[in-house]
């Protein structure tokens, strides 16, 4: 399983499924084909279009793959050390306030 603390781009291949770990707070981006996330910590799967993003938590295990016969390229960002802080303090914030923040399709 690869661990994400830093930003890197990688490929996807048709039939392909990469495990990653999220080890600091980022931001998943996808370009030449769509791409499936599964996420540990949700009940829902998401399926990114080109030029969408998706925001990952510290902690997360993903499962990631892409339709037969294509391939994707995907990028994670892992913001300034000073964003990821105030990012994870709201996420607990959240969760302490009963609240769930849903990431979704939004771009960002």
């Amino acid at each position: 399983m690869r661990e994400i603390s830093s930003s890197i781009t990688f490929e996807i291949r048709s039939g392909e499924t990469v495990p990653m770990k999220v080890v600091r707070s980022t931001r998943l981006a996808v370009s030449g084909s769509a791409v499936w996330v599964t996420r540990s910590d949700d009940t829902e799967d998401y399926w990114l279009e080109p030029g969408h993003t998706l925001r990952l938590r510290r902690g997360e295990r993903l499962w990631l793959s892409v339709e037969a016969d294509s391939q994707a390229r995907v990028a994670f960002d892992v913001p300034a050390r000073a964003d990821v802080r105030a990012v994870d303090w709201l996420v607990r914030l959240a969760d302490r306030l009963g609240m769930r923040l849903r990431d979704g399709w939004r771009t960002v």
